[in-house]
């Protein structure tokens, strides 16, 4: 009979446990059109994959043990198309899902396993920030806060991916911008703190879209990878982005069987490609017909809008891509374009993601607002991240490439192989501004049209090809068969396809 009441006795206490914050909660959640904590797990994982740790965890203040089920957290274990993750999933209906003594411990340990064991780190955000009044006093903050050294450690041993959704303050912010990968719902805030706090610390009012909206962090943080309208769109976010990733910086990325219609038709890229150069073109529809149908994934698309950074597949194997986008400034590179071409190169390269480059820039943005925004010091992380690239990275000159730009990305002898296509042209600067300062002429002047007809000469790709900086010049149409056949050239076989990860510790966010 011991035996019967003591196991009677854990399925009440389990029961309790899965009740969140109790029905009332649950159903004004289920009025707004919001998923709760469970909803969003089932929504993530594998069907009937979920291991949880810590059901039973509660606060550590006897007074509040029965209203904190699970500490606000729901934490574990769990399979994404069969591949085991970690998941902490927070549960708002109870205290916000605030930030305690206990559920930190929750956190830590999936957190940790995962870093030690091999499994990508996934945490689904909606909170308040600290919970108070636990948080509060000497002995609140030696319970609470520095005793996890591992909490903000990032060395890229595993994918961490994380969303934010509705409220999303304090421990939710801090995940995603720890994280390789954020998704964001519209709609919902991602600060430091409330604007309640905010607007008494600051003494006025705060809107809460200027706080933390997500048009803010589209366009002007950078702090999200991607926008969606539901929780099940940003659960399928992640999934989708952990498609991509190895489970562990030690091994490669799945392969997948490419996409019905991959490769067909090539000669489309031509209809794409101006044959005027002063005409701009899209240069996300090149990507689409060239990479694996279906497959292309691009990150921060409204900010650093001049350039494009995606995840794609190449005959079933995971690409990264870095590529000009003419559509905007023509191409020139923005301090903030620079920003996520860095995020990105530290991305691949720490989870052994080869990068194809395609090139078609004037160069970097200049001028008063450019420095102000830090501009060299952007430049030239880019050209250190560049550098310390060690997965395999193929180049690809499309149109223009000038100046210190051309290096950056990927130009000379930063690449395994570079190619170029015919239309291709290579320079210092610009050849209307190189017209201007080597024969004093400008546009409409006479001379000028026969000197910036010399200069443009000497930038064609040919004399490139000649002296062998260029390993060749091939048609658009050829682009995907060449990049299948040179990545599989460029495999590092003596590591078995595993990178040096000499960025594993760049800050993810900056």
């Amino acid at each position: 009979m011991a035996h019967e009441a003591l196991l009677a006795d854990l399925d009440e206490r389990r029961k309790a446990a899965s009740r969140m914050g109790g029905e009332r909660k649950l159903e004004k959640r289920r009025e707004r059109g919001q998923l709760n904590a469970q909803e969003r797990l089932d929504a993530l994982v594998d069907a009937d994959s979920f291991l949880e740790v810590g059901l039973l965890g509660a606060s550590f203040l006897d007074g509040d043990a029965a209203d904190t089920p699970r500490d606000g957290k729901l934490t574990g274990f769990a399979r994404i198309e069969g591949r085991d993750v970690g998941v902490v999933v927070n549960e708002f209906t109870t205290k916000g899902a605030s930030t305690s003594a206990t559920n930190s411990k929750k956190m830590g340990y999936v957190r940790r396993t995962c870093n030690e064991r091999g499994m990508p780190f996934v945490h689904v955000g909606e909170s308040t920030g600290a919970r108070l009044p636990d948080a509060m006093g000497s002995k609140g903050m030696g319970l609470l806060l520095g005793n996890d050294t591992s909490q903000f450690r990032r060395m890229r041993e595993v994918p961490w991916a994380a969303a934010a959704l509705d409220t999303s303050f304090g421990s939710s912010a801090w995940m995603c911008c720890c994280s390789d990968f954020a998704v964001m719902k519209k709609g919902s805030i991602m600060s430091v703190s409330s604007p309640r706090l905010v607007s008494m610390a600051i003494g006025e009012k705060v809107d809460l879209e200027e706080l933390g909206g997500w048009r803010l962090h589209a366009e002007q943080t950078g702090l999200i990878d991607q926008f969606v309208d539901t929780d099940e769109e940003a659960m399928a976010a992640i999934r989708a982005f952990l498609s991509y990733m190895p489970s562990h910086n030690g091994v490669l990325p799945p392969r997948v069987e490419p996409g019905e219609g991959s490769g067909e038709d090539q000669d489309r890229v031509l209809g794409v490609i101006p044959e005027k150069r002063t005409q701009v073109y899209n240069m996300k529809k090149v990507l689409e017909i060239i990479f694996d149908t279906g497959s292309l994934f691009e990150l921060k698309p409204r900010f650093g809008k001049s350039a494009v950074v995606a995840l794609a597949r190449l005959d079933g194997q995971a690409i990264g891509i870095i590529a000009n986008n003419p559509q905007v400034g023509g191409g020139a590179l923005s301090a903030e374009a620079c920003r996520k071409i860095i995020d990105f190169t530290v991305l691949c390269d720490s989870f052994n993601i080869p990068i194809v480059r395609f090139m078609d820039t004037p160069g970097f943005v200049v001028g008063t607002d450019a420095e102000r925004r830090g501009a060299p010091g952007q430049i030239m992380n880019f050209m250190n991240a560049t550098c310390l690239t060690t997965v395999p990275q193929i180049t690809i000159i499309c149109r223009k490439a000038y100046g210190r730009a051309y290096v950056a990305m990927g130009g000379g002898a930063h690449n395994d192989a570079m190619i170029a296509w015919p239309m291709a042209e290579v320079s210092f600067m610009d050849p209307v501004f190189a017209t201007n300062i080597v024969h004093n002429l400008s546009a409409g002047e006479e001379g000028f049209e026969e000197a910036l007809a010399h200069i443009q000469k000497d930038l064609e790709i040919w004399d490139m090809a000649r002296i062998f900086s260029a390993q060749d010049v091939i048609k658009p149409q050829e682009t995907r068969s060449y990049l299948i056949r040179m990545f599989d050239i460029q495999r590092r076989r003596r590591t078995g396809g595993i990178g040096q990860h000499l960025m594993r510790a760049w800050p993810t966010s900056y």
